[in-house]
């Protein structure tokens, strides 16, 4: 075989490959719309504005319907076993259903969260939506619980468990499940805190992050080492208001991160 042979044959195998790979990796993408792979950052700013809309509506009612009992309460205070609370139905509970609204979105948000990050940093985003999963769970199935079987129950003569249930027992189970829902919704903010680093809007929300999850931790050990077992709402009231505010904030913040992504 002469020189020119061998060069037509080489070339023709060096086509043959380079279309090969060419074709594999248009295997790979196959069926994976362009408009897919994006970060779509028009739903994320959206859901941003919807979670910090829903969030301050949920601690404005909440703060103007507190529970008449616990530590808090001064005059016409409900006591154990809590069986007298039809008259607060429904204005006491009234929070409760833009709360459950306001935790899915807080749930969506992290979805957003974890998808706006970088390739190489997707674990943070990954982390922090397991525990976003955690506290929305246990947070909504606390407050519709409230809604659909304590008030029920208290109108229609049915008692059994009410005591331990419901909202106005500072040592019952409502207050133990918040407060171990706004522990985990703190726990999903500080590991979607790395994500944040490249400009001053970003760096404010890392540090708004950080800094309600040391807030509620130190909340939590200090009201626990100083009161023990009375320590009633002071926890459960401060986790809310502190994790909330974060919320509201950050959703504000992360707003104008995600419209500055939205292509013009």
């Amino acid at each position: 075989m002469d020189t020119n042979s061998c060069l037509l044959v080489t070339g023709s195998g060096r086509y043959v490959l380079s279309r090969i790979l060419l074709m594999i990796n248009e295997d790979k993408n196959a069926g994976v719309p362009v408009v897919e792979q994006r970060k779509q950052p028009a739903f994320s700013y959206y859901a941003a504005i919807v979670t910090a809309v829903m969030t301050g509506l949920t601690l404005g009612i909440a703060v103007g319907t507190p529970p008449l009992s616990g530590p808090f309460c001064k005059t016409g205070c409900f006591k154990y076993p809590f069986l007298d609370i039809g008259s607060r139905f429904p204005r006491d509970y009234l929070w409760m259903y833009p709360a459950i609204i306001a935790t899915a979105w807080y749930l969506v948000l992290m979805v957003c969260i974890g998808n706006h990050a970088r390739k190489e940093h997707r674990i943070y985003g990954q982390c922090g939506l397991a525990f976003a999963i955690l506290s929305a769970g246990i947070l909504i199935v606390d407050y519709f619980l409230q809604i659909s079987v304590i008030q029920p129950g208290v109108v229609l003569g049915e008692p059994d468990g009410i005591s331990l249930l419901s909202q106005f027992n500072p040592h019952g189970l409502f207050i133990a499940l918040e407060e171990i829902g706004f522990i985990l919704m703190s726990a999903s903010f500080l590991c979607v805190a790395p994500l944040f680093s490249m400009n001053a809007v970003e760096r404010a929300i890392r540090l708004i992050f950080v800094l309600s999850f040391s807030a509620t931790i130190v909340s939590f050990l200090l009201f626990t080492l100083f009161l023990g077992v009375h320590r009633e709402y002071y926890f459960e009231i401060t986790a809310i208001t502190v994790n909330w505010l974060a919320l509201i904030v950050t959703s504000i913040l992360l707003s104008v991160v995600f419209r500055k992504e939205i292509p013009r």
